[in-house]
């Protein structure tokens, strides 16, 4: 299927549901939950681990092997609870925040059917969310309009420049591969190849020669898999436009901040697309966005699917940005590298509202959490059907 009209089928299909959810009824506040009264906010933290050392982007240096997670568990006063990652990173903000929302009853922070409703309850969201669907025990796609979620497609995004490191002995290219079918093996049915290593990594074209190589061999090798690009800005549109040519026929299904957004480049380069009839997908929004520029690249049709991050923007605020998106004939995939969790987040907000072609999708194990039902078979993501968002603390 050509790639434009897989977008307007995603989008397409579904508006209905994705506006569904702003009726009258629907946000009628919930009484179990006007019975609830927060008594207690703690702060935790959680261990995630890769299954493999993540290397170095066209910005960034090696990633590591999985980060520490601040999260927020929020009690009442019957014995409920929720947690989940927290929205705000300076810790004065998170005690005022943790302050306010104490001794509120839970139906004056969140409407099940819209959200959170007081901006300054917006730093426990997510632990909101979890909490509301597990007083009401219903999955959170429920609670966002989906009664039987959609089921969206999942790419890996863990594979970096792991073919450069060890530095004193690089791995070579079969590395990029043995990382493809580990992740193959896991179920990821599409794979996210990052770019850019002239840009600071390798020689300029040396870099570019080996972006074009490794594209090249990871669609030869996975014939049933998706490809996707991110240059991560670590591109010019000079070396867009080589890259695209130097990969031939090799099917792109979106490539992720060729540049830095700007109105110049990008015109220039749908055009360059337009005229050499390629459809790969356009998407940005990541690093640093300037939020205004991108929704204006939208109207224009210039770019194609928005990726601002699940907690830098927030789970409320993406709720509420979906119908707008929609509207605008745009597709989204919310930004969730670092952590498995904003992948499952992720899986309940395209379950509730669609317009989501694919998931990023982060593998990670943990001690501290038990990651529940979520099911990743032959590409596609199943959020859980769990009250909440299904995960539990060890």
């Amino acid at each position: 299927m050509k790639r434009s009209n897989f977008l307007q089928l995603v989008t397409a299909g579904t508006a209905a549901a994705t506006t569904a959810g702003f009726s009258k009824k629907s946000v009628e506040i919930a009484p179990e939950l006007a019975n609830h009264t927060i008594t207690n906010v703690k702060f935790s933290e959680v261990r995630l681990r890769y299954p493999r050392q993540v290397g170095r982007n066209a910005q960034l240096g090696i990633h590591g092997n999985g980060p520490d997670i601040d999260i927020a568990i929020l009690n009442t006063d019957h014995g409920a609870s929720g947690w989940g990652m927290i929205q705000v990173w300076d810790e004065d903000e998170r005690k005022k925040a943790a302050q306010y929302v104490k001794d509120k009853t839970l139906s004056d922070l969140i409407i099940p059917a819209r959200g959170v409703v007081d901006d300054r309850a917006l730093a426990f969201d997510i632990s909101l969310h979890d909490l509301a669907g597990k007083i009401l025990e219903k999955p959170v796609y429920e609670l966002i309009g989906r009664t039987s979620p959609f089921i969206t497609n999942c790419y890996s995004g863990m594979i970096y420049f792991d073919d450069l490191d060890p530095k004193e002995n690089p791995a070579g290219v079969d590395k990029i591969l043995e990382e493809c079918q580990y992740d193959y093996d896991v179920g990821y049915r599409q794979f996210k190849l990052k770019i850019g290593r002239g840009h600071k990594w390798m020689p300029h074209d040396e870099g570019m020669k080996r972006d074009i190589e490794v594209t090249k061999l990871v669609d030869e090798h996975f014939p049933d898999c998706d490809i996707l690009v991110d240059a991560n800005n670590g591109y010019t549109l000079e070396d867009t436009i080589t890259y695209l040519e130097g990969i031939g026929d090799v099917d792109l299904f979106w490539f992720e901040e060729p540049f830095h957004e700007n109105h110049k480049d990008y015109l220039e380069l749908r055009k360059w697309m337009l005229d050499h009839g390629v459809e790969t997908f356009l998407s940005d929004g990541e690093a640093n966005p300037d939020l205004d520029l991108l929704m204006d690249l939208y109207e224009k049709r210039i770019l194609d699917i928005h990726l601002i991050d699940t907690i830098g923007y927030g789970f409320t605020p993406w709720r509420n940005l979906m119908p707008k998106l929609v509207e605008m004939g745009i597709s989204a995939s919310p930004h969730a590298w670092g952590s498995l969790l904003k992948t499952y987040y992720n899986a309940h907000l395209a379950g509730g509202l669609g317009n989501v072609p694919t998931i990023e999708g982060v593998t990670c194990d943990s001690e501290d959490i038990d990651f529940g039902k979520y099911k990743l078979e032959k590409g596609k993501l199943t959020p859980s059907p769990d009250p909440g968002f299904g995960m539990t603390l060890m």
